[in-house]
Formats: C-alpha cells, structure tokens, sequence
C-alpha cells in the first residue's frame, strides 16, 4: 500500500492516519537504499533449468556504483544482498510449488 492510498482510505474512513502505519515514500530512504533498488532491477539475472533464479550477475557493479556515485559501499551491498535473498527465495518457493503440482498429477 502506498503512502496515498492509504491517507486516502483513512479519509474515506473518516479516522485519523496513524504516523506509525503510514507506509514510507522513496524520498523517505536514504539514497543508497533508493539507489541499490535501482542497480538491483538494472543487473542481469542468472537463471538455470531445474534450479531457477539463483541470484543476480554482479559483473556491472562496479560501473553503477560509480554512477551512481555511492558512497556507503557496505550499507550498499547489504541492500542489494536482502534484495537478492528474497528474489532466490521466492524463486526458490513458486520452482517448489511447481515441482510439488507436477508430482501430485503425475502420481493421482
């Protein structure tokens, strides 16, 4: 839910927004996170038959960096690191489902 949408909703709801569940903006994070999600959508992804997305291709890296001039490296590549994490994870999951659909079919 973005920021709008929900001011939106508590208007038509007639209550008052609550600070702590209003959901950020980009201009809310700091420019390495706005950055490095940036950076993640721009890198290549490697996927594999029967493995599926096991990550992005960081051979670019150190062009964006440069870029987008990033000077927190570490904060930097910790962003990028969560992001990837649950890119494989999810990968990871929807590749298990799909594996779990097909074994079923096949056995019933």
């Amino acid at each position: 839910m973005t920021r709008e949408k929900y001011l939106m909703m508590m208007e038509q709801l007639n209550q008052e927004p609550k600070e702590d569940e209003i959901p950020p903006d980009w201009e809310d994070f700091p420019d390495e996170v706005v950055h490095a999600i940036n950076v993640y959508g721009l890198l290549g992804d490697k996927i594999y038959p029967e493995v599926g997305f096991t990550g992005k291709d960081y051979t670019n890296l150190p062009i964006y960096l440069e870029i987008y001039e990033v000077k927190d490296k570490e904060f930097f590549l910790e962003i990028l690191n969560i992001l990837d994490s649950r890119a494989i994870k999810k990968s990871s999951e929807a590749l298990k489902k799909e594996y779990d659909k097909l074994k079923r079919k096949n056995s019933g």
